[in-house]
């Protein structure tokens, strides 16, 4: 099967498996109870721990569901989004759907983050395949979503954004 196929084949899943959800979505929480786990929690969990990155990709372009899904992202935050050529762009999107969407969910835990950063980790090694340099630079984005991602990095961008500005303002001197 060419690689046009595929693709169109893999829309038509996403097409029906969308249809699937918004008829589910439709029928009320109740419902959606009674019939057993949450469908946007298991939607939101296909797209980010069963879909292949370029088809999460294709999915966050046509952005279904925005009434219960959060698609924004900033990228790589404050990392470069194609570091030396590489492109980690598709996979802190879907780092940022996982955050944003479990956080919107109620869903966000200690646990979840873990994972969430596990699997960004994942769309990155995929994007290097067995390029050692670009493994490494992987490694310093999980290593970095680990430290300063979720709760605390709140708390770690107000201590440098103050310890810049004390820095600055050294080197201005008095008023």
């Amino acid at each position: 099967m060419s690689g046009r196929g595929i693709r169109t084949r893999i829309g038509a899943v996403a097409t029906a498996s969308l249809v699937g959800l918004g008829a589910t979505l439709t029928t009320g929480p109740v419902a959606a109870h009674a019939a057993g786990p949450d469908p946007l929690a298991q939607y939101t969990d296909a797209l980010l721990y069963s879909t292949p990155l370029p088809t999460f990709s294709d999915v966050r372009r046509q952005r279904p569901l925005p009434a219960e899904l959060d698609w924004g992202s900033d990228g790589c935050s404050w990392s470069p989004d194609r570091p030396v050529g590489y492109n980690f762009l598709p996979g802190c999107h879907r780092h940022d759907f996982g955050y944003r969407n479990y956080k919107r969910q109620q869903r966000f835990t200690a646990a979840s983050r873990r994972k969430i950063d596990a699997n960004m980790k994942k769309d990155h090694y995929g994007t290097c395949g067995a390029d050692f340099a670009c493994r490494r630079i992987a490694d310093l984005y999980y290593n970095a979503v680990r430290k300063f991602g979720g709760p605390s990095f709140a708390a770690a961008r107000a201590a440098l954004d103050a310890e810049i500005a004390r820095q600055e303002a050294g080197r201005r001197g008095p008023g």
